[in-house]
């Protein structure tokens, strides 16, 4: 196995560090709000009573610290509704709620801003926006919807995703005919069969993911390329079935090197076919996409 291809196995997700300029956290002021707006808000109760103290949960901080964990936790919060729409969000509460500084707190709602989840209006304060308002494509909330009440639909809403993503990008990448990518995309197949051999379910979804995220990125359109995260999260989402990818088995990974086969060959109609083949391994998808084509 290629060193290159342990190096792209194993390469992390990028993901934009938050850190706000310092004019930037004026926006998030610490000054009290107006009693009239003060009046009838929510307690912060209902919920796990470790949410009080965000350096007890590192899971899903990737790396970031505070800050990551307090974006983590809020979003989680919002987006399973435990957060409604509307909800006036005091900067000074939630520090001494979560326990965590001004800054981390300004940076937070920075970051949430950002994704759609809450908005900040002067002489409003900070309050939650409604899902219309949400960045659904953004791989943050994929992976909190992914967790919270609204599981079903956001894997549904996945798969018929991808299943217009991928197709289209398998075609488009068999003309680029360009043999560094096509060895790439060879070395993740061979991963793949490697960690299948040794029922290692963790390195065979890694080197999945970085399959399909490389072909998205190799198809030549950059509004494909952006998407890419798309499919990185689906992958990454766990918990139930998305695609017959997220389980390895014979026939995905067979699918996977037909996809190869037709990229090197310069195949499009049969690359694409590979992928809609591949993206109808689990019945689960085969209820939201309809059968493959015959090209």
């Amino acid at each position: 196995m290629s060193t290159l291809a342990h190096t792209m196995m194993t390469a992390a997700r990028s993901a934009d560090s938050g850190l706000a300029s310092p004019g930037e956290l004026d926006r998030y002021p610490y000054a009290e709000a107006p009693a009239v707006d003060r009046v009838g808000i929510p307690a912060w109760d209902g919920g796990d009573p470790e949410l009080g103290r965000v350096g007890r949960r590192a899971a899903g901080s990737r790396g970031r610290g505070l800050h990551g964990q307090l974006v983590q936790q809020l979003g989680q919060m919002i987006v399973s509704g435990d957060l409604g729409a509307d909800r006036p969000l005091v900067p000074e509460e939630i520090g001494q709620r979560f326990e965590v500084s001004r800054t981390v707190v300004r940076e937070s709602l920075r970051v949430l801003e950002a994704k759609g989840l809450v908005s900040a209006r002067p002489n409003v304060g900070t309050r939650v926006r409604p899902v219309s308002d949400w960045n659904l494509l953004d791989p943050d909330i994929i992976e909190w919807r992914a967790f919270g009440p609204q599981r079903d639909n956001q894997r549904r809403e996945l798969s018929e995703l991808r299943w217009t993503i991928e197709p289209l990008a398998a075609r488009l990448a068999a003309g680029h005919g360009r043999e560094d990518v096509q060895q790439r995309l060879a070395d993740m197949v061979e991963i793949m069969g490697h960690a299948m051999a040794q029922g290692d379910a963790l390195t065979f979804s890694r080197a999945d993911c970085e399959f399909h995220s490389l072909l998205i990125q190799v198809a030549g359109n950059r509004m494909l390329e952006h998407l890419s995260g798309i499919v990185s999260a689906a992958l990454q989402v766990s918990g139930g079935p998305v695609t017959g990818c997220d389980r390895p088995n014979e026939t995905s990974l067979g699918h996977h090197g037909r996809i190869c086969d037709a990229l090197a060959a310069g195949d499009g109609a049969a690359a694409e076919a590979a992928m809609r083949q591949l993206l109808t391994v689990h019945p689960e998808v085969e209820r939201v996409v309809p059968a493959p084509r015959e090209h």
